[in-house]
């Protein structure tokens, strides 16, 4: 008779041996459909295209690596089986969990890659002089496979910031504005010290520091908005298009930063009466904001721009505002109507009872608890406007007036004739707006709605 293995109490039962055998079944049915998708995709690519770069023993040196891949994944998991054992006594582990883990960890890391892959290949296109990563033709049998094949670009060749300098051609900047460069750039200066001063603190932040972190933001934010808002058209004298790209920076940044201001304050009062007043005609406000979010908006552009027309604002920042103001009222409510109704009522009747009126306690209670909602209606109306083309394409006319993306359309003169490298840079500079203004605001966007509202 055979003794049997005493099992420890509390630990899942041995997997039986048809589910091992059907796993590793399953496992090479999957490795051979796999590579016969790949050797049958392979055989229907002919004739072979000029562009397409075709090592020799491609497709074999692949489905080694591939096979390879596999076989790193398998053992660093029965690695991991056997360590994790060790580590954790008594435990058992089950290999197909760690393998699972392993592969979920690789798809993952492949997503990351993929989703990053295209904002790595404009920025390295926007340092190429000579577009040679849109190119057809394919690089020298010198260069790596990759970069030979234009997958990824070669940054150690002929990378210059040349694509930069065109978007800045002719422009003239006054010795005031300047100024307000510098003040800027003291106010940057004077964050790296209170970094500094923060770190050699441990980390830890006391109320002055943050305090004059906050000044400091304000002040940088201020120096940039000054001294965009105060370029005019006449500083702008390069050639091409491209050379008026800060220009339309500061067009879309009036646009955008004015539609979000009027977005909060329509969006929070209607929100704040549909949620808390009671008046006749209040159901048939939501559903008529419910009916108006059913169509999306380029359907009224011809409508929308018969009125601006017709109103006398075409080719106006005023009337490209008036329509993208109008668009957001619907969203923007309905997202702080919600909101305010997650907050206690408690704290308005409370201030109500303490004499204050409903105005007052809108703005004195709701307003202070709406910080992280008001931000995200502003950012969502910031960006949402921030690059927009059909609408402003039909209102906006001639390079002085265009927003970023109308200016971004225009580096595209006909179906060959694209300037890729500026475009780059221009699309790089660009995004810098957005992702400062999500910098600024991320504490107040991920802080809590009411911490600290009621005390005990």
């Amino acid at each position: 008779m055979i003794p049997q293995r005493a099992r420890t109490p509390g630990a899942p039962p041995p997997t039986p041996v048809w589910r091992v055998a059907l796993g590793w079944i399953l496992a090479a049915v999957s490795v051979y459909l796999f590579v016969w998708l790949v050797r049958e995709l392979g055989s229907r690519l002919r004739p072979r295209s000029f562009a397409i770069l075709y090592p020799e023993n491609g497709l074999t040196s692949f489905l080694i690596g591939v096979a390879v891949l596999i076989g790193v994944l398998l053992l660093t998991s029965y690695i991991g089986k056997l360590w994790g054992q060790r580590t954790r006594r008594g435990r058992k582990i089950s290999y197909l969990a760690v393998l699972g883990d392993q592969f979920t960890h690789v798809f993952f890391w492949a997503v990351m890659l993929i989703a990053l892959y295209p904002i790595f290949y404009v920025a390295a296109a926007s340092f190429d002089p000579l577009n040679t990563l849109v190119s057809a033709s394919l690089g020298s049998p010198q260069d790596q496979l990759l970069v030979r094949a234009r997958v990824i670009p070669d940054l150690l060749r002929g990378k210059d910031f040349s694509n930069y300098a065109k978007l800045f051609d002719g422009l003239v900047i006054y010795t005031w504005q300047w100024a307000v460069l510098g003040l800027a750039g003291l106010a940057v200066l004077g964050i790296a010290v209170l970094w500094v001063l923060v770190q050699r603190n441990g980390g830890a932040t006391t109320p002055r520091l943050r305090r004059a972190r906050g000044i400091i933001n304000i002040v940088i934010g201020l120096g940039v908005v000054g001294f965009l808002s105060l370029l005019s058209p006449g500083q702008f004298g390069g050639y091409g298009n491209e050379s008026k790209f800060l220009l339309w920076i500061r067009n879309t940044l009036l646009i955008s930063g004015t539609t979000g201001i009027i977005a909060i304050v329509l969006t929070s009062t209607s929100g704040y009466a549909l949620a808390r007043l009671r008046f006749p005609g209040r159901f048939q406000v939501l559903l008529t904001f419910i009916f108006i979010q059913m169509f999306p908006g380029f359907l009224g552009l011809i409508a929308t721009y018969n009125l601006i027309s017709g109103l006398g604002l075409a080719n106006t920042f005023t009337g490209l505002i008036l329509a993208y103001s109008g668009g957001v009222i619907a969203f923007g409510t309905w997202l702080y109507k919600g909101y305010v109704e997650s907050l206690p009522a408690s704290l308005e009747e409370a201030a109500l009872v303490d004499g204050c009126t409903r105005w007052s306690a809108y703005w004195r209670i709701v307003l202070p608890l709406s910080g992280p909602m008001l931000v995200f209606i502003f950012l969502n109306q910031f960006i949402g406007t921030y690059a927009e083309f059909l609408l402003a394409n039909i209102i906006l006319t001639g390079a002085t007036s265009w927003n970023v993306g109308v200016g971004l359309r225009s580096f595209q003169s006909s179906q060959f004739a694209t300037n890729y490298g500026p475009f780059a840079a221009a699309a790089v500079l660009g995004s810098l707006p957005i992702v400062l203004l999500f910098y600024a605001f991320q504490q107040v966007f991920v802080s809590g709605t009411v911490s600290g509202g009621v005390k005990e």
